[in-house]
């Protein structure tokens, strides 16, 4: 019995946990060779490399600086000639405190390098790389907060995250005479250490539409579908993953 990832390499960022992990998870059951990115949780990230066996590649690096971007892309390359995928998952919902000006600014800082340049600029060396192996896939892990905003505590994160959202477009607009797709995914929810305790709160549970948040693996399972690419005129699309909490 064949994956329908067979073959590929794939980097996975920010898979030592969630969603990252439970994409790593499933790209490798489907036979594919996994460079799992971590940035400081170095137990959880061998931990999973170990439960995955063979057809895994560690690499870390603190997505926040440019060099270490370039070094994770280039290690993941380095591992077996090339990469076929990238998925850019890595990422944090931090605040940007409104009424501090300080922390406001430090937060629309953060974001801008975490949740939006750090995965620009692997989109750009997953770009270079893939014109010259024929084409790749680019799968952005996105968030409702793209299109509807975030809270007032986090505006800085939905502004982000609405970046690489059009981002992604125009990716996909502008690289598929390249064979190059691009598709992002935007979870609401998930039951993820960024989600916390809000994860099992009843108030929270009663509100959403299927009464639970969205398993990691749900969001995992529609990226590795993507990254097979079996629907490849769905490039440039959004999948919205929220069990129906947000709809548009």
């Amino acid at each position: 019995m064949t994956g329908m990832l067979d073959g590929r390499t794939v980097l996975v960022t920010g898979a030592s946990r969630g969603i990252g992990r439970a994409t790593a998870e499933v790209m490798h059951r489907e036979g594919a060779h996994v460079v799992l990115h971590f940035g400081n949780d170095k137990d959880s990230a061998q931990a999973a490399a170990d439960r995955l066996g063979d057809r895994v590649r560690l690499v870390q690096g603190d997505l926040r600086d440019p060099a270490e971007r370039q070094r994770v892309w280039t290690e993941a390359t380095v591992w077996r000639g090339g990469v076929d995928v990238l998925v850019n998952n890595a990422g944090a919902w931090l605040a940007s405190d409104i009424d501090d000006d300080g922390a406001w600014q430090q937060g629309w800082q953060a974001n801008y390098e975490l949740n939006l340049l750090a995965p620009a600029d692997l989109c750009q060396q997953a770009i270079l790389g893939f014109r010259e192996r024929g084409g790749g896939i680019i799968v952005n892990v996105t968030s409702r907060s793209a299109h509807r905003g975030d809270d007032a505590a986090h505006l800085a994160y939905g502004a982000a995250k609405g970046g690489l959202l059009a981002l992604t477009k125009g990716i996909a607009r502008g690289y598929g005479k390249d064979n190059i797709l691009a598709y992002a995914v935007a979870p609401g929810w998930v039951a993820t250490e960024i989600a916390g305790d809000l994860a099992t709160d009843p108030a929270l549970l009663a509100a959403l539409p299927l009464g639970e948040v969205t398993p990691p693996e749900d969001v995992a399972e529609v990226i590795a579908f993507l990254a097979s690419g079996r629907s490849r005129h769905t490039t440039g699309a959004t999948i919205d993953i929220t069990g129906a909490d947000y709809v548009r």
